[in-house]
């Protein structure tokens, strides 16, 4: 099986990307097929060895569309300006002449034009003014009757089959008007014109929204920039930055953004990710430090070497990530798909029936050509293809903007019904990696030198933490001699002929110093999930020291807020129960689960579905990978594996474990806007349809006027996609 992304041309609305979608499935091979009308893009499994991209071609092209490995460069416009601008002026000509002279008799127009003493002349001065606008919206006509005769009726099929019947009986009408005068009160000259220009002020506008949608991308595209400085020796040179290779020097200014992902092996600066992680106070880079492409340089030069470029780096693997989300369909738009697959046949039959029904009680010929093209104008499937994908690239663009990657709408969808959320310990609510929280000695500056120059000799964890904390105390340290290090238990060595022993109470105890007085706090340190070092000096204890992987600054309140949200919180942790029962109660968790072994994650999170629900996994080891695979939701943080972030659904660019909340609130307000847009759009229709065929009018109510209709009709999609905009302003955090 493989899965290919082509981009699709020739769709205008819902009907389209429906049948696109409905005539590849057909094909032998194919798994599954989505169609995404925004984005043009359709994304295909299928097995290689019965179906491939020449059949993709033949059934499409059949179907009436087009199909494309690459997108163009040059993608088609639904709507000119210019072209909107004279329909619109032919159209105020049209209306002016015609309706003005029925609404009001003492019009100025020219004599050829007199309704009253030139019938004849007033009705092929419209005819002058219609087929203009009639050319101008051609593409209404070709695209309508093309897709209808290979049975594929879209949108356009309803406005070209009512434009059409409207112009065709009002030119029988004008031929009729010079055996019967009264002919020129059956014209329908001025509906067809209004009618095509005002959905074309509609697509216009609805094209200009569904551009803003893909703003996030357009905005994470603009991040690299063209050019970049490369440092050659003491010689600068400017090279495009595709040209960049790994390895390469570059030289950033203060006010530049950082071209690619990199190290900094010279000079310090502060840098804004605001843009890559939705983080707002700059970071400081100085030598070691990782810096990611897009990223703004703000107050200092930096010498950077890269060490990703192409598609590699973080920039492009964000980009990738929203595009597929963008590309991928919420199950929720299936509805809309199902409906939009017999929308516009069903719309047709209505209308003939319709008109047909009217013609037997009227008798009416006019009047039931009004009824045709009233409902055949105002039926809009755009507004129920539009109503998911909008809301969903709307959406996952405001999540990046935050520093949150949502893989796909199903993810998107289904991040909404979340009732437990679980969560990793080591790395993911807490740092991740050990700092020194406890210093208890008589001699604060002894025991820290004596500590760290013993661990200035073993590569460990808690070595690094007693090593930094001194660095930040700014005590100075030398290399021990003699060391002996016992891996487990602890480190003896000399230092200007003094014994240092730094390690469990135990190994002291063995060496001949008595650790009795610090036992009983040592004991309340563990019993909180601390690691407790005890020191001695010439066989004398100085005190101990406390060594914890801390939690986040934002952990309680993270748990909290999803408490807060209805949502069961547990933590899972390898520790033992005290230690890990402590760090639960620390952030009120609803349950822990304590010395749990990797391969025992995806077991509990099974269980804990059972319990209570749809699940969200949060994790950021290799270990973790299975078990975000058998969440319902697997959310990764972004300084976790590469393992763990391609099993994941959710990706957290900040590494906050508040931006959880923040997603299941971002799904929550995301799909809210998406039963808005199919509520308004199968409603418009439901409630629409039957007033265009009359029936307020049976009743004695008002008979609704094709124009009229034509313009609720294109308003009905312009709703849609500026309810799915509102999601841009709306507060996800905290």
């Amino acid at each position: 099986m493989k899965t290919e992304n082509y981009i699709i041309t020739g769709m205008h609305c819902a009907a389209c990307s429906a049948a696109v979608q409905r005539v590849v499935l057909r094909l032998n091979g194919v798994e599954n097929c989505e169609v995404n009308l925004i984005t043009e893009k359709m994304s295909v499994t299928y097995d290689v060895q019965k179906v491939g991209y020449e059949d993709f071609v033949r059934v499409i092209e059949k179907a009436g569309f087009g199909i494309e490995r690459e997108k163009p460069k040059a993608p088609e416009k639904n709507t000119k300006p210019y072209n909107l601008f004279f329909a619109g002026l032919f159209s105020i000509i049209l209306l002016y002449i015609s309706m003005g002279q029925m609404f009001f008799g003492n019009l100025p127009v020219l004599p050829f034009a007199d309704m009253k003493s030139n019938p004849l002349g007033f009705a092929l001065t419209q005819i002058v003014l219609c087929v203009p606008v009639m050319f101008i919206g051609r593409k209404f006509f070709t695209n309508g009757f093309s897709t209808l005769f290979r049975g594929n009726p879209n949108m356009d099929t309803l406005v070209a089959i009512g434009a059409t019947a409207s112009f065709l009986y009002s030119s029988a009408m004008t031929f009729a008007i010079k055996n019967n005068s009264d002919a020129v009160h059956n014209l329908y000259f001025e509906s067809v014109a209004v009618v095509i220009t005002l959905i074309m002020l509609g697509k216009y506008f609805e094209s200009r929204s569904k551009e803003k949608t893909t703003d996030a991308i357009k905005k994470l595209m603009a991040l690299t920039p063209d050019v970049s400085h490369l440092c050659n020796g003491d010689e600068v040179t400017d090279i495009p930055t595709k040209n960049v290779n790994v390895n390469d020097v570059l030289l950033v200014k203060p006010g530049e953004k950082i071209p690619l992902d990199g190290i900094v092996v010279k000079e310090c600066s502060n840098v804004d990710e605001s843009m890559l992680t939705g983080e707002s106070l700059p970071i400081e880079k100085k030598d070691g430090s990782n810096v990611t492409g897009g990223s703004l340089n703000l107050n200092g030069m930096l010498y950077i070497k890269i060490s990703k470029i192409g598609s590699d780096t973080t920039l492009a693997k964000i980009i990738a990530f929203v595009e597929n989300a963008q590309a991928k369909k919420a199950p929720i738009a299936k509805i809309a798909d199902r409906v939009a697959g017999v929308f516009v046949p069903s719309v047709i039959a209505i209308a003939i029936v319709a008109a047909l029904i009217w013609l037997f009680c009227t008798k009416d010929f006019s009047f039931a050509v009004k009824i045709f093209t009233s409902v055949l104008v105002i039926a809009c499937p755009c507004a129920l293809g539009l109503a998911t994908p909008t809301a969903v690239m709307v959406g996952t663009g405001l999540g990046a903007a935050n520093g949150i990657l949502i893989k796909n709408g199903e993810a998107l969808e289904i991040t909404n019904k979340v009732q437990v959320a679980i969560f990793d310990k080591t790395g993911t609510v807490t740092v991740g990696k050990p700092v020194v929280t406890d210093v208890i000695t008589d001699n604060h500056e002894e025991i820290i030198k004596c500590a760290a120059t013993a661990e200035a000799a073993v590569e460990h964890p808690i070595s690094s933490s007693i090593l930094q904390y001194a660095a930040d105390k700014g005590i100075k340290i030398d290399f021990p001699d003699n060391v002996q290090n016992y891996s487990g238990f602890g480190v003896i060595c000399n230092f200007n002929g003094e014994q240092i022993i730094v390690g469990k109470s135990d190994f002291l105890a063995c060496n001949g110093i008595d650790v009795d007085v610090y036992l009983s706090q040592a004991n309340k340190m563990q019993s909180e999930g601390k690691t407790v070092i005890f020191i001695g000096k010439n066989k004398k204890i100085l005190g101990i020291i406390a060594v914890a992987d801390r939690l986040k600054d934002t952990s309680v309140n993270a748990f909290k807020k999803l408490s807060e949200m209805g949502i069961k919180t547990v933590l899972l942790s390898g520790d033992n129960k005290i230690c890990a029962g402590y760090i639960a109660d620390k952030l009120k968790a609803d349950d822990f689960f304590a010395e749990v072994m990797p391969e025992e994650k995806a077991q509990i999170v099974s269980q804990l579905r059972k319990k209570y629900g749809v699940t969200i996994m949060v994790g950021d080891g290799i270990n973790d990978a299975p078990a975000l695979t058998e969440a319902d939701i697997g959310c990764a943080v972004s300084n976790g594996s590469d393992i763990a972030i391609d099993s994941a659904d959710i990706v957290l660019m900040k590494n906050d474990p508040m931006d959880v909340g923040a997603a299941i609130n971002l799904s929550r307000i995301t799909m809210q806007t998406i039963k808005q847009n199919l509520f308004w759009a199968f409603c418009y229709n439901v409630i629409c349809i039957p007033i265009a065929a009359g029936i307020l009018y049976a009743f004695g109510g008002p008979l609704l006027n094709p124009m009229i209709a034509g313009l609720a009709m294109s308003m009905s999609s312009v709703c849609v996609v500026t309810n799915a905009l509102r999601l841009k302003h709306k507060k996800i955090l905290r």
